[in-house]
């Protein structure tokens, strides 16, 4: 099987889908890679980080189109397109920018299958990056995935590997509901086994990247490989961890999270969306209330601070959850 960088694994997604059907359209500011010279010249880049980079070439601007800068027209126009029978993929860039087009998704596609009576479709896309350790400032490095999940009729994608990423991807431009797909930044060089072909990976099936049987960690996207290296850590010391990645938020794999908590008694939730009404309050929750009688000590629940991601790249760091962290979070649930 080839090692393809989740860049490459996203990008190959979108190029075959594009290939597979003729109502698959791209969407967004700059997924040309520019706005002048020559072909090359304007395809040197492929969007903001890359992921689009040969699209345009093969697909020409009638299937990739440059929008400008206003992200209300753009998730507008993919919503309008989306209704009347395309399948558009829209290019948010920073998912922090939903801010400005948030009407788009939750007042119109989110709920025009329930407001025609089951008779409308709204298959679209909205790809954009989430997280921080980039340096990019407060407006630029948030993971509102959280926000998006509360909103009924939209489904929530939240990949950790190359491998899930064009999964998920090619999944998410065939359903017929419109789906918020969050890209982690510091993941796109992340290198991992992807099949040549397409494939796709259901919505709502948890994955376990390790297996054990003394603590379950739950972590999304960048903080599943911390959550990894803390399980390899501690394996040396014979403790036994289990990290499961529930891939997509909305729908969510209850009864794979159950399932591990039911196993190993003791949870740790890492998230990076918010320390308030955040995704690892909601698995708080849910395994309170539904597998309360499986836990042999309380709930941690590993978020940074209630705060906005700091500039300065020391405060940054800081602020993220680390290996350090979690490590301290599972030692803790053994001890109680």
């Amino acid at each position: 099987m080839a090692i393809k960088t989740f860049r490459e694994a996203l990008n190959e997604a979108l190029m075959q889908e594009m290939e597979r059907d003729q109502r698959v359209v791209l969407m967004g500011e700059d997924v040309r890679g520019g706005s002048g010279g020559s072909a090359k010249d304007v395809e040197a880049y492929g969007g903001v980080l890359g992921v689009t980079k040969g699209l345009w070439g093969r697909f020409g601007s009638s299937r990739v189109i440059d929008t400008p800068i206003t992200e209300s027209a753009l998730l507008g126009m993919a919503a309008g397109s989306a209704v009347t029978g395309l399948r558009p993929v829209a290019d948010l860039m920073f998912m922090d920018f939903f801010g400005v087009s948030h009407d788009m998704l939750y007042n119109q596609a989110a709920k025009f299958r329930y407001m025609f009576g089951g008779k409308a479709k709204t298959p679209m896309v909205v790809r954009g990056m989430i997280g921080a350790g980039y340096g990019a400032g407060a407006q630029h490095s948030q993971s509102p995935y959280n926000i998006f999940a509360t909103t009924p009729g939209l489904k929530v994608v939240v990949p950790s590997s190359p491998y899930d990423a064009k999964g998920l991807l090619i999944q998410a431009i065939r359903d017929d509901d419109p789906v918020v797909f969050c890209e982690h930044k510091t993941l796109y060089k992340l290198e991992g086994e992807v099949p040549d072909e397409p494939y796709t990976i259901p919505f709502g099936m948890a994955r376990y990247t390790r297996e054990g049987d003394d603590v379950t960690i739950i972590a999304l996207a960048a903080m599943v490989h911390q959550a990894n290296a803390v399980a390899d850590k501690l394996a040396a010391e014979g403790i036994s961890v289990e990290v499961v990645d529930p891939r997509t938020i909305s729908p969510l794999d209850e009864e794979g999270i159950l399932e591990s908590v039911d196993w190993t008694g003791r949870v740790v939730v890492v998230d990076e969306s918010a320390a308030r009404v955040g995704f690892a309050h909601d698995v708080a929750a849910l395994i309170a209330s539904k597998g309360f009688r499986s836990l042999k000590a309380p709930i941690e629940l590993v978020t940074p601070p209630h705060t906005p991601v700091p500039f300065a790249p020391s405060l940054e760091q800081a602020w993220l959850p680390n290996a350090a962290r979690i490590e301290a979070a599972v030692r803790k649930v053994l001890e109680a």
